[in-house]
């Protein structure tokens, strides 16, 4: 697989919560917890378990958080 992206973590699947069209599907990469938004045909196509390995590709030009 080639990809422009440099931001690319191998993890590991630790959970799949699907919802009616998303899946939020959780990852650990060395102990760091992320969590991808993707559609629930993302996730069967991909083949998507709980344990399997799999690359992360973080693309992002800004990351927000906010509270009141």
């Amino acid at each position: 697989m080639k990809i422009s992206a440099r931001n690319v973590f191998e993890g590991t699947v630790k959970d799949i919560k699907k919802g009616s069209t998303t899946s939020h599907v959780t990852i650990d990469v060395k102990g760091l917890v992320v969590t991808a938004s993707i559609t629930n045909e993302s996730v069967d196509d991909l083949g998507l378990t709980v344990g399997a390995p799999v690359k992360t590709v973080i693309k992002s030009s800004d990351v927000m958080v906010a509270v009141d």
